[in-house]
């Protein structure tokens, strides 16, 4: 079976949904779908697909499986009609604006039953897949604590995806938070409830859009007792983070060269072993240098669909979400995952409203 498959959304993250598709032997590009007429032909053109600018339109072509990749408002609506008609479902992330659509779709997407997941894609980075295999084997012992930065994050008021953006409480910033507050999940795992959730929340300047924050942390505990951290903030140079500590081991995961450290001896014992934590950093670095660039010298030479899922995060998920509806395997990314995520977005939000209202108390008292 190949799956019939459709996008709908010809906005910026289109193109890699649609050159994924058409490079995946599992699927079949069939359609995209936006209200916009240009924006969609001139996709439909440069993918060899066909263009139509209703929803009813492309279900009626009966395809398989869709790839939702519009603005996040209008996610549940899409998904829904999708679902209801028997068509398995992808979202770009967030899934959705607030937890109880998501739970919505979960509930729709059971009772048709099709696979519905969302693009949580730097959880399949090269370095990430790694740490959490690390992880999984039990190499680490039991996990203590994740802490989880990330450093220069798109200001509010800035357009990168679309004007949408500015009708988010956090603009374009908060268009980026699912990213590291997933990853952490993914790689901690989830809290036992949601009153383990925390938030924080600043705002270093004033904007004319209104945006409530620019800087956010999330705490929580996870089920196992795992006490974990996402920082998050602006206009900083980037960082991309995660520091994993175990019983036995520990790790530090640097997405931005795509490098794992591990931590195995205690460096605090003398002087000379001090010392030597830098030697083995730079070792384990150079290590994760040399497994890189062995990646890339053999996508080179092997162009192939299987190394491209190892180098590319999107097309890792779009290869086993495709083989979710194939053969009825697990989707890539569990709809849990990102309800939680979506939790902590929430948390962060109520924050940074609670904020504004102690600003405008203190204005008032003020005067």
């Amino acid at each position: 079976m190949v799956v019939q498959t459709a996008v709908v959304g010809a906005g910026t993250v289109s193109r890699t949904h649609l050159s994924g598709i058409r490079k995946n032997p599992r699927a079949e590009l069939i359609g995209i779908c936006d209200t916009n007429e240009s924006a969609a032909n001139e996709r439909a053109r440069e993918y060899g697909t066909v263009a139509v600018t209703d929803l009813d339109r492309l279900l009626e072509m009966e395809p398989d499986a869709v790839h939702v990749c519009t603005p996040v408002q209008t996610h549940f609506d899409i998904a829904s009609q999708a679902i209801e008609n028997g068509v398995a479902t992808i979202l770009e992330k967030p899934a959705t604006v607030t937890v109880e659509e998501l739970e919505g779709l979960e509930e729709l997407a059971e009772s048709n039953d099709v696979p519905l997941t969302v693009v949580h894609n730097h959880l399949f980075y090269p370095s990430v897949r790694r740490a959490r295999e690390l992880i999984d084997a039990g190499e680490l012992g039991e996990l203590r604590g994740v802490d989880t930065i990330f450093a220069g994050i798109t200001r509010p008021d800035s357009v990168k995806r679309g004007s949408w953006v500015f009708e988010l409480p956090g603009g374009e910033f908060e268009e980026a938070l699912p990213h590291p507050i997933y990853s952490a999940l993914g790689i901690s795992g989830f809290p036992e409830s949601r009153d383990d959730i925390s938030a924080q929340t600043s705002c270093s300047r004033e904007y004319e859009g209104g945006f409530s924050y620019d800087q956010a942390q999330v705490q929580y505990t996870t089920a196992d007792g795992t006490l974990c951290t996402v920082k998050m903030l602006s206009e900083t140079k980037p960082q991309r983070l995660h520091i994993v500590n175990g019983s036995e081991q520990s790790l530090i995961v640097d997405e931005i060269n795509q490098s794992v450290y591990r931590i195995e001896d205690d460096y605090t014992a003398s002087p000379i072993a001090r010392s030597k934590k830098g030697l083995d950093l730079s070792l384990s670095q150079l290590s994760s240098t040399v497994e890189n660039a062995t990646m890339m010298l053999s996508s080179r030479i092997d162009d192939g669909w299987e190394r491209e899922t190892k180098l590319n995060s999107h097309y890792a998920i779009f290869d086993q979400f495709a083989a979710a509806v194939e053969t009825g395997s697990d989707v890539p990314v569990p709809v849990q995952q990102s309800k939680w995520t979506i939790c902590a977005m929430e948390e962060i939000r109520d924050a940074a409203s609670r904020n504004a209202s102690d600003r405008e108390d203190v204005i008032t008292i003020g005067h």
